[in-house]
């Protein structure tokens, strides 16, 4: 677990950890929980708990995900300005950059969400993966059903170990709980449409 200290952050990232912080607390609170309930679910010490709350520490995607789970949210609400468009439609130019946000956006892979925002009951994800992208070293595993439609080329998805291989035009369901990773260990680039509900982590 990576949670570093925010002593001479940025004005904007104090801004947005002292964000978080408040809605972790008010979350935690408005599910009547205490500090050492939350700590004892989520495996976090009361202390860093207490430090996030207090948008005295800067979390890594991992202690959040831990907080989501433990409050049974999707880790998106922990993110700043996510409410902030009202319309139904997203126009290519204005697609959100997830990288840094979810923990499958690695390496040259770009990914970007499709949804106005990331409370929805849906998240659907515009993803490229170059040629060679391969997340096997960290295989992924959460809460949810992924769908996956080929828009152009080709990609291995691994679940549970077991390899099925998608060209355009093909599509795949699976639920996230179980192990699974990507390869794209062909020449092109392969574009694809994902969606998860619910995308919780």
């Amino acid at each position: 677990m990576t949670t570093e200290t925010t002593n001479g952050a940025p004005a904007a990232t104090s801004a947005l950890l002292a964000t978080v912080g408040n809605k972790v607390r008010a979350m935690r609170k408005e599910k009547g929980m205490t500090l050492a309930k939350l700590s004892e679910i989520t495996g976090l010490s009361q202390a860093i708990v207490s430090q996030i709350e207090r948008g005295m520490a800067n979390p890594s995607f991992t202690t959040l995900a831990q907080l989501a789970h433990g409050l049974d949210i999707p880790v998106g609400k922990f993110f700043i300005g996510q409410e902030a468009s009202k319309s139904p439609v997203v126009r290519r130019s204005e697609r959100r950059n997830l990288k840094g946000v979810t923990r499958e956006s690695v390496g040259e892979a770009v990914h970007e969400l499709l949804t106005p925002g990331l409370n929805g009951g849906i998240e659907a994800q515009w993803i490229m993966t170059p040629p060679g992208h391969d997340t096997s070293s960290n295989p992924f595993s959460h809460s949810g059903e992924e769908f996956c439609y080929i828009v152009s080329g080709r990609k291995d998805v691994y679940l549970d170990g077991v390899c099925h291989s998608l060209s355009e035009g093909d599509s795949i369901t699976y639920s996230s709980e179980i192990p699974h990773w990507y390869k794209n260990s062909y020449e092109e680039v392969c574009v694809a449409i994902w969606v998860n509900a619910p995308h919780a982590w």
